[in-house]
Formats: C-alpha cells, structure tokens, sequence
C-alpha cells in the first residue's frame, strides 16, 4: 500500500561481517547449492523414470525433494548475489516473496513428514489395506494439501504484514522472515492480528511434529514385535525422525531462543535449515532408493517366479489326478 511507498527496499545486515571471508563463503554456497540441485533433481529424476517407484512411499520422498528445490530457490541465489555485492539490498515485495516461499517450504516439509508419517503407519500396521486406504487419489489429495495449506497459512502471514506502517528499513539477518519485518512496525499495537496468526501457525505446525513423534512412537512398538517390521521401520523412518528433528531444533531456536548468541552462530542457525535438509534428506532416501532398488526388485522378481512355480505344480496336480481318474 501508499503507507510503504517511502519504504521501497530493505538492507539485510546477516552478512556484514563475512566481509573477510567473501570469496571462500561464496564458492562454499555456490558448492552447497548445486551439490543440492544435483542430490534432489537425481531422486526426483529417478523416481519419475523407474515404474516399480511409483509407489506411495517414493512419490511422497520425491514431493519432498520438489519442496527442497522450491525451498532453496527462494534463498540460494540471492545469497550469491549478496556475497558478491558490497551493499545486501532487497525491494520490499521481493523481500516478501523470500517470506512467503522460504515459510511456505519449511510448512510444506512438516506436511509431507505428516503425510509420510502416516503412509508407514498404514504401510507397517495395517498392510493388508494399504493399498485401498493410499489409492492414487488420496494420495493426489495428501500431497495437495501438504502443498496448498502451508502456502495460504504463508500467504495470509504475509498479506497481514504487508498492511503494516514500518519505521526502519534494516533486517538483522541473511534474508527477509516474517516476523523480523514485524518488528520494524512503527505502532506495536497493529501487530497483535500478526502475533495471533504467527502463534496459532506455530501450534498449528507444532501439532504436526507431535503427530508424526506419536506416529513413530507406535510404529516403533508395533516394529518391536516382528524383525520383518523393524527391518522396514529402520529403511523408512529413522530417515524421516532425522529430518523433523532438524526441524523442530530450528524453528523453536529462530522463535524464541537468539538473543545472546554470537552472529556467526545466528546465521549458521538462521540457514541451516535451508542447509541440512535439503541436503541430507535426499541423500538419505537416495540411499534408501538404492538399497529398495537393488534388494526388492531381485525380491519381487523372485516371488513373482515362485507363485508362477507354486500355480504351475497345482496345475499339474490336477491335470495328473484328472489323468488318474
């Protein structure tokens, strides 16, 4: 609105003392960006090519590599251009932008933890209905909600703090979050509506993560019981349990816990989440891919045989009964 047309860009002050370091920390970014790109587009590449993936599980791990392309894109590049610019400038809706796709990621990879979360449920506990209860459409339907809810939950923070009035122009950090913006305001007392929704998204997301622990929790001691469980307990959600834990580490940390902290500290938590994940959960399941493609295939193929030899004994069972008679 007119209210931010004296306020056109931001100065983002998360880099100023990398000052030193400059050409290190951009090839590093620069090295940890395409390493990103390169682990996801191979697990998305793969799934989409190999037919026998095409199975809840993978689709679900390969939404969640979408999302880290997404999430990445929203902060990687502007980085690199910072490092290599003397001023770290970004225009107000640009800065909005980051706001809404770096929320919109983190939101959507606590989604799809939920909906995978529950694919095992249902996969280890119930495994007879698995099939009936993740039918392609419910699946379609997971994966739209654990894209489109975060990204109105997003939208609507960000539509609320774009009515705000700011009175500075300086975020203290590597790249634009909601409520860094919402500081700035130059009446607190506008910013209640803000602080209600940022709160209840909180809960809301915190729910999710005490979901998928619950989830796990059961599995765990369903998985107690027979070593076939734990086998595929252990292939398919430790990787899952890795991810929500960098998670929740974070965003309680960013929420609640940076005051005292030295700034290299802060920035290390402020993107290590854009870091970690993206990084680690597709090497994870990528392994995980691996070992599926390898050791179920060969598996399936041999069973396939073996029910074919099983139906061809009873055949000529029959057929020498037949013949007796």
């Amino acid at each position: 609105g007119d209210q931010n047309s004296l306020l056109k860009k931001f100065f983002l002050l998360g880099l100023n003392e990398t000052n030193n370091h400059r050409f290190t920390l951009f090839f590093l970014t620069l090295l940890c960006y395409c390493v990103i790109l390169l682990v996801n587009i191979s697990v998305i590449v793969t799934i989409i090519l190999d037919k026998n993936l095409h199975e809840p599980m993978y689709i679900l791990i390969c939404t969640f590599c979408m999302n880290g392309l997404y999430g990445t894109a929203g902060f990687y590049p502007k980085l690199l251009w910072d490092l290599l610019s003397p001023v770290h400038v970004i225009s107000y809706s640009g800065c909005l932008v980051q706001v809404q796709v770096i929320a919109s990621f983190i939101c959507a990879d606590l989604s799809i933890l939920s909906v995978m979360a529950y694919d095992r449920y249902v996969a280890i506990c119930r495994p007879l209905e698995y099939h009936s209860v993740m039918s392609k459409q419910r699946l379609i339907m997971l994966v739209c909600f654990s894209w489109m809810t975060p990204s109105c939950i997003a939208g609507i923070n960000v539509f609320l703090t774009s009515r705000l009035k700011l009175c500075s122009q300086y975020i203290a950090k590597m790249y634009c979050m909601n409520w860094m913006i919402v500081k700035l305001a130059c009446f607190p007392a506008e910013t209640a509506v803000n602080s209600i929704i940022s709160y209840i998204t909180i809960i809301f997301y915190l729910f999710h993560g005490i979901f998928i622990v619950l989830s796990y929790m059961y599995l765990i001691k369903t998985c107690a019981n027979s070593i076939e469980n734990r086998a595929k307990f252990m292939q398919t959600c430790v990787p899952h349990l890795t991810s929500l834990q960098f998670f929740l580490v974070n965003i309680l940390f960013m929420r609640f816990g940076s005051k005292d902290f030295p700034q290299a500290f802060k920035n290390f938590v402020a993107i290590e989440y854009l870091v970690i994940p993206p990084l680690l959960n597709p090497l994870i399941y990528g392994f995980m891919l691996i070992f599926c493609v390898v050791t179920i295939k060969p598996y399936s193929k041999a069973k396939r045989q073996h029910k074919k030899k099983d139906a061809g004994e009873t055949m000529m069972k029959g057929y020498d009964v037949k013949t007796k008679s």
